[in-house]
């Protein structure tokens, strides 16, 4: 696979956890049943993907930038749509989990150019 393709696979990966995530928070702790569900499969999907990401990418990379990207997303999430407030350190911290993903992608000779 090219790699385009595997960097497409993560990013759909990435996307699905953050709605699952983001439908976790409108679960209400599983009690409501459509949320709940929408949690449930897009979580599956996400693990899905992010094992086809495995073939080429190393696991703590691959693991990394989902989970990295994913902190910064839903944090977006949490901010736009539920009014949750960050504060200067939260955003100096989500500033410096892009660097490290940044300095990953660019520098480190364990990710396939």
């Amino acid at each position: 696979m090219a790699n385009a393709s595997i960097y497409a696979m993560l990013l759909v990966a990435i996307v699905l956890e953050v709605i699952g995530t983001t439908a976790l928070q409108m679960s209400q702790q599983f009690t409501r049943l459509g949320p709940s569900i929408v949690l449930v499969v897009c979580y599956v999907a996400a693990f899905y993907f992010l094992s086809l990401t495995l073939r080429v990418i190393p696991v703590g990379i691959a693991y990394a930038i989902w989970s990295a990207l994913g902190i910064v997303l839903i944090s977006a999430v949490g901010l736009v749509f539920f009014r949750q407030k960050l504060d200067l350190a939260a955003v100096i911290g989500l500033g410096l989990i892009i660097a490290g993903v940044l300095v990953v992608n660019l520098f480190s000779k364990s990710v396939s150019h």
